[in-house]
């Protein structure tokens, strides 16, 4: 090398120097451009409205940052429609250029568009997705999941149901989709194992508003009917299961009663018992505080979606604190955000396990009228509830996948 190309190579390499940490502080200072898809129409949209207000909550009382940087927020409308999901996400990334993704809410939308996040090594927060195998069989390296898994809380209610409750007979209807047989199952092997029978499983396609044949299929020589629905299915199923005039008690999955449709459900709710791993009327100076803040602020209390819009920010904000506002290493990025732990959440304390799953507590609730005002009362907590139950991980997994008919039900036609 002569004395001139040694000299420019010197030149070449002061300046990168210079540079590469000017670039940095450059990339940590600009905005956030944060792409957030969730149903916003549609039978799901009060779910994905409470969501976004639990994101847009923290923000407010956050400066309107999240690790440092400021934030924009660019919406996306998927509809509850695994399609309409990759359709949205495709522009929010190659149109609009988002740093990170949030959302969306639906399993079956989830499971969609996790092809796409992993060909695009896109950073993604979950606050609500529960689609089990993300934190199982099929983990992501590009998903931080701040919520739960479907079969997490059934767990908890299938054991109360035998244990607590003392059923030994169920049958159960749900949605037939990845959510609805995840949650049911997850209920099932436990109550089976346990000594319980299922003697039916009844599947409704997601767009179902008209029960009255399925209704009529329920069995009634069983202890419990289990249910599996959420928005404004729930509503439709809770209010036409009364009508129907079935005396059999009902348990479901927790967001069959969730805040964001418990008022419309109305009178056809109480005496509901569900398992979820929150409640607004969970009586902690923590979570009181939140409700109180988030009323303010909507003008109704928040229910487990926005607690998990609120929920899935502070972790995205902590884990992008930790990268100092970098989000050019997605991988690293989700690494960061899997290592925070929050002590004082609304719903309680909350840590990932290795998969990347949170461990956190799962309340048994029950749906009371309080004063004119019905709310999922709390009546017993299920502490640091994994999503493999009391099963070791390599037990669990070397297991069948939770689907629509695994496990089988052991006394279905007999």
């Amino acid at each position: 090398m002569n004395r001139r190309s040694a000299a420019l190579l010197a030149a070449l390499t002061l300046a990168f120097a210079t540079f590469a940490p000017m670039r940095a502080a450059q990339s940590q200072s600009t905005t956030l451009k944060l792409g957030v898809m969730l149903p916003l129409t549609g039978g799901f949209a009060a779910l994905g409205n409470y969501t976004k207000e639990g994101l847009e909550l923290y923000l407010q009382e956050h400066h309107n940052e999240l690790g440092g940087r400021k934030v924009d927020l660019d919406f996306a409308d998927d509809t509850n429609v695994p399609q309409t999901g990759v359709t949205q996400l495709r522009r929010l990334v190659e149109q609009d250029h988002i740093d990170v993704l949030f959302g969306p809410v639906a399993a079956n939308v989830g499971a969609a568009v996790v092809p796409y996040i992993d060909d695009h090594k896109l950073p993604t927060v979950w606050p609500i997705v529960s689609d089990d195998d993300l934190t199982q069989r099929k983990p992501s390296d590009f998903i931080a999941r701040t919520g739960w898994t479907s079969s997490q809380t059934t767990h908890v209610l299938g054991d109360y149901a035998y244990k607590v409750l003392g059923y030994r007979k169920a049958a159960t209807i749900a949605y037939d989709f990845n959510f609805g047989w995840q949650s049911i199952q997850g209920f099932a092997d436990v109550f089976m194992n346990d000594g319980g029978k299922i003697t039916k499983e009844i599947w409704t396609p997601i767009t179902t508003t008209d029960f009255s044949s399925y209704l009529s299929a329920l069995p009634r020589d069983v202890d419990v009917i289990m249910c599996s629905f959420s928005g404004q299915t729930a509503i439709n199923f809770m209010q036409q299961y009364k009508e129907f005039g079935i005396k059999i008690p009902v348990v479901c999955q927790g967001n069959a009663t969730d805040e964001s449709t418990l008022d419309q459900e109305g009178p056809a709710a109480i005496g509901i018992v569900d398992a979820l791993h929150y409640s607004a009327a969970l009586d902690t100076p923590a979570n009181k505080s939140f409700v109180a803040r988030y009323t303010k602020a909507f003008g109704h209390r928040p229910g487990y979606y926005g607690e998990g819009g609120y929920v899935g920010a502070e972790f995205l904000d902590k884990g992008l604190a930790k990268m100092h506002g970098n989000t050019s290493d997605a991988a690293a990025l989700i690494k960061a955000i899997r290592s925070v732990s929050i002590p004082d959440a609304p719903r309680g304390p909350i840590e990932m396990d290795s998969y990347g799953n949170p461990i956190e507590n799962v309340y048994i609730r029950k749906v009371e009228d309080k004063n004119g005002t019905l709310q999922n009362t709390v009546i017993r907590t299920y502490p640091k509830v994994s999503q493999f139950w009391t099963w070791t991980p390599a037990q669990y997994l070397a297991r069948p996948a939770y689907g629509r008919s695994s496990p089988p039900c052991n006394a279905c036609g007999g």
